[in-house]
């Protein structure tokens, strides 16, 4: 180990115990978010009708937008490994209950929004500890592996919790559901517990620290100070925006329109999803990315280029392609932007940043979903994907205009990376 307790180069991700632990963890925690969140839903329909999920889903999701970046004052503060397990403990017992209160008594609004509630403010502690753990296990070099096996984790998880989620509905209704996402949760935890993280002996004690406000701030002041992570971040928002999920809904409402039925929808997003499967592995085997910075920017183009291309699309076996090359190239972007960040920042602020770009990936979520509905109601699909494009464009832009990001390289193979942050943070 270096003297900073970061790893030095080792074997190859996929072949590194840790990595394989904290990504088991990873997958199984994804995997009964996606079953939760259906059971929630499904009962929430089933108890209040379809007008009131929108409600208990946004329960959730409020407090987890609002305290993201609080939760990554706490990861730096008390450690990742630490408050991961903590808060993989919490949910895992939240949702157990959760599963035993649903069996016992009829539940109501009254159970399912104080769950979602709690949820949601757990979730905002643990999702930037679990995402910095990967540079305090991982070689430097290994980081951009490490995000494209990330990449395949949540597309497996996107397929597989569906299909989970839907057998124990079935046999075991929401009480079983529940408990299948509370079984993966602790599942999760007991992996975690397992993953080995060398210390930061330069982080000082908490009772030196400032108090969270003031960390909270140094965290934002250090990103907006770094020449690398000031214009990726802005990058990582702008070609987040539309992907973290209103283009989901745009799908739906593209294939409703052009009268291709839920199974052109389902094949477009088949197509989407192993198009992103596919970056993501190819950036798993792949020995290094060169010029990363212009990477990002390149698959950006095509990503504008790609969604436009989908929105007028009047035949579903073309929609089919594009929306392939859309989930190819925006698979590959957040790979190695993920990797970047981890790469370029100190880790005594790794939970911090990880909860920016968290923030910034789907922050933003909640609001742009009845966007997309106003939008193709009014102008129709096409001007939706229209402007997403031109989001993704922007990006893409802005990308070539910042001189730090352009020219970004990810370790490994002898590339160095770009140079530390212009000034140190106050």
């Amino acid at each position: 180990m270096t003297p900073q307790g970061v790893p030095v180069p080792g074997p190859p991700a996929y072949r590194d115990a840790d990595v394989l632990r904290w990504l088991a963890a990873y997958t199984a925690s994804v995997t009964g978010d996606v079953v939760y969140f259906l059971a929630l839903s499904w009962s929430a329909a089933r108890v209040a009708g379809p007008s009131q999920v929108g409600l208990v889903i946004a329960a959730g999701a409020l407090p987890r937008a609002v305290l993201m970046l609080g939760g990554g004052v706490v990861a730096d503060r008390f450690g990742p490994r630490r408050v991961a397990v903590a808060s993989d403990a919490t949910r895992s017992v939240v949702i157990l209950a959760a599963a035993a209160a649903v069996l016992l008594i009829s539940p109501g609004l009254w159970l399912l929004v104080p769950v979602a509630l709690v949820f949601g403010v757990v979730d905002a502690v643990f999702m930037p500890a679990v995402g910095a753990l990967p540079p305090r296990i991982a070689a430097p070099e290994q980081l951009a592996r490490v995000q494209g096996m990330r990449g395949l984790s949540i597309r497996l998880s996107n397929a597989a919790g569906p299909l989970l989620a839907g057998v124990v509905l079935a046999v075991g209704g929401a009480a079983g559901a529940f408990a299948a996402a509370g079984a993966l949760f602790a599942l999760s935890l007991a992996l975690l517990l397992t993953v080995r993280v060398p210390p930061l002996p330069s982080l000082p004690s908490t009772d030196d620290r400032a108090s969270a406000v003031g960390e909270l701030r140094d965290g934002l002041r250090y990103v907006r100070r770094h020449r690398m992570l000031a214009p990726l971040v802005t990058v990582i928002g702008l070609s987040e925006m539309c992907f973290s999920g209103p283009v989901a809904a745009g799908l739906v409402l593209l294939a409703d329109e052009r009268g291709w039925g839920a199974a052109g929808m389902g094949w477009i997003a088949s197509a989407f999803s192993v198009g992103a499967a596919a970056g993501a592995l190819l950036l798993t085997v792949g020995s290094r990315v060169p010029r990363a910075g212009m990477t990002v920017s390149g698959a950006l183009f095509v990503t504008a280029a790609g969604t436009v291309a989908l929105g007028h699309a009047r035949s579903l076996p073309l929609a089919v392609a594009f929306g392939a090359l859309v989930g190819l190239t925006s698979g590959v972007t957040a790979t190695v932007t993920g990797a970047l960040v981890q790469t370029e920042t100190d880790p005594r602020y790794l939970g911090r940043v990880t909860s920016v770009t968290t923030l910034c990936a789907l922050g933003l979520a909640p609001v742009l979903f009845p966007v997309a509905g106003v939008t193709v109601d009014v102008w129709g699909a096409a001007m939706f994907f229209t402007v997403c494009g031109g989001i993704c464009l922007l990006a893409a832009v802005f990308g070539v205009a910042a001189p730090a990001l352009r020219r970004a390289e990810l370790r490994g193979d002898g590339a160095q990376s770009t140079p530390a942050p212009s000034s140190s943070p106050a």
